[in-house]
């Protein structure tokens, strides 16, 4: 192939980003991958716009409006099949193999060798180790025909740093975290509901929750004697594999394991008798991607709420992989499909070290619901005190104002603060709600044979799953994109408890976010009375 020839019909596609070209500056360059290496890729295609209907969805009368059915999704917004077959083009010209096409997610896969990959968008793949991993990337951006431009929008899985960090923590009196200060009390996760006046769980045997994975595994033993220890009814719990990946438990509960047993064991015993759906997915932003889709699509298990405890800062991320995200997330919408994301554990930083606060993707989407972590304290099964989830510069609840995402109109009239970083950006504000996460106060799992105390926003956002499955149930349809409906002053005064101490703040050189009445950027509207907001949204939708 003349390749002089062929560049010239070649445009600028995808830039590094700054956060990868600083992490290519910090890694130690290893050589170019082996030109043999096999390699597989996803590229995301035009499909028809979904504006009009995600619209329905956006105000708070979306109550009213119907859900697409998955295949009545894939029958109107599935990308068209000459797109397709101008890619397929695109992929036999240069050598690559067609792995899996799905039309209704955007997305195809191809396979090939590096040195194919190299020639079809004019990179050099190089292996990478950074301190803290090895990696595959290229130095210079990605380029594409032009007459690819308008029917390819991103491409994934040429850069295969791990992306995303499980937001879960292990109680560890040694780390800091002092139990004392809450009084010695860890929870089962169905003492957390009831302290939520969670409404009575029945007939779930036909909703499902996802929960999406990006590592470790569980084991079926362990499911079994935790449900029997709680005399709850177990979960129906199945795998999904999606880019290779499966249920794989390392044996250590301070690996993955750890992360996925704690979402199952949390949703399971909040909302007995559900079913699960636990899609696997290997830790890149290709991976991420395809499980999202995956999840959202899925025809068989049909969730209708999704749980995510994974995330990492907004300046981790392409500009390309958080609008990719952000379009399934509207996808999920139209669905009729929740999803709650952990809002992150590292404070209003995000484990960021340059002096900056940050917000954690994906749960600074404003389609996703957001949640952040508090400190819990009960006697007598009653909420003696409840504060933000602080307890040092590396164990408190995420949460701030987006840099890249704009304030919703549903956050407008909730007094959102400008960011606390030099400019002020006005933007999306995180976290939605919140929910128990500090470990000293965490809940009591079964991972690996043994039984630990686990915390972190990990466990809010399967908490607040398994809630959205019982409303789900109990309103007899799904309740879909919920954050325009929540916004409300009624439902947050009568359905949520006000959390007004406390801050995340451990960037230290200002205090960027105080609890406050009303809505703050560490707990958002508050935790919840399950029963009441169950009540206030049946009333909304009688009314509308």
């Amino acid at each position: 192939m003349d390749t002089s020839s062929q560049r010239k019909d070649q445009s600028r596609f995808e830039t590094l980003g700054a956060r990868r070209y600083e992490l290519l500056n910090q890694a130690k360059n290893l050589g170019p991958v082996d030109p043999k290496e096999d390699i597989e890729v996803t590229l995301l295609i035009r499909r028809p716009s979904i504006k009009q209907e995600f619209e329905k969805f956006i105000t708070p009368r979306s109550l009213d409006s119907t859900p697409l059915s998955r295949e009545a999704f894939a029958a109107s917004y599935s990308t068209h099949q000459d797109d397709l077959n101008v890619v397929k083009e695109f992929a036999n010209t240069n050598h690559l193999v067609i792995k899996d096409v799905r039309p209704e997610a955007g997305t195809i896969k191809l396979s090939g060798k590096a040195t194919d990959l190299n020639q079809a968008f004019n990179i050099q793949l190089e292996h990478f180790e950074h301190p803290q991993f090895k990696f595959r990337s290229h130095k210079t951006s990605i380029t594409i025909p032009t007459h690819l431009e308008d029917i390819v929008e991103a491409v994934f899985g040429l850069d295969n740093r791990p992306q995303l960090k499980p937001h879960f923590q292990i109680f560890k009196e040694e780390h800091g975290l002092s139990r004392a200060n809450a009084q010695g009390q860890s929870f089962n996760p169905n003492t957390v509901a009831s302290l939520y006046n969670f409404p009575e769980a029945s007939n779930l045997n036909e909703v499902c929750i996802g929960i999406i994975e990006l590592g470790g595994g569980y084991k079926e033993q362990d499911l079994q004697d935790y449900f029997s220890s709680l005399g709850i009814q177990a979960p129906t719990v199945t795998s999904v594999s999606v880019d290779g990946a499966t249920n794989s438990p390392s044996g250590n509960p301070n690996s993955a394991d750890g992360e996925v047993v704690l979402d199952i064991e949390v949703a399971g015993a909040v909302a007995p008798g559900v079913k699960i759906a636990v899609y696997f997915a290997p830790n890149t932003d290709a991976g991420f991607l395809n499980v999202i889709k995956t999840a959202i699509h899925d025809t068989e298990n049909k969730p209708s709420v999704l749980s995510i405890s994974w995330g990492s800062a907004e300046a981790n991320w392409t500009e390309q992989a958080m609008k990719a995200m952000d379009q399934a997330f509207q996808d999920a919408a139209t669905l009729g499909v929740t999803i709650c994301c952990a809002a992150g554990d590292q404070g209003s930083s995000d484990g960021a070290n340059d002096g900056n606060v940050h917000v954690d993707f994906p749960a600074s989407s404003p389609h996703v619901l957001a949640c952040g972590g508090t400190k819990l304290v009960a006697s007598n099964n009653r909420i003696t005190e409840e504060v933000v989830w602080d307890e040092s510069s590396t164990s408190a609840t995420g949460g701030g104002i987006s840099e890249v995402f704009a304030l919703p109109d549903w956050q407008k009239s909730f007094n959102v603060p400008p960011s606390a970083n030099k400019g002020g950006k006005i933007g999306r504000g995180v976290p939605d709600v919140a929910g128990d996460a500090d470990p000293a106060t965490g809940y009591n799992v079964l991972v690996d044979g043994q039984t630990i105390t686990v915390g972190g926003t990990s466990a809010v956002a399967p908490l607040w799953a398994g809630l959205i499955a019982i409303m789900n149930q109990k309103l007899g349809k799904p309740v879909g994109y919920l954050n325009p409906t929540i916004y409300n002053t009624q439902i947050q005064t009568t359905a949520f408890h006000d959390i007004t101490q406390g801050t995340n703040d451990n960037v230290r050189v200002r205090k960027a976010y105080p609890a406050k009445a009303g809505w703050d950027a560490c707990t958002g509207l508050g935790t919840p009375n399950g029963t009441q907001l169950v009540n206030e949204i049946q009333k909304q939708m009688s009314q509308n």
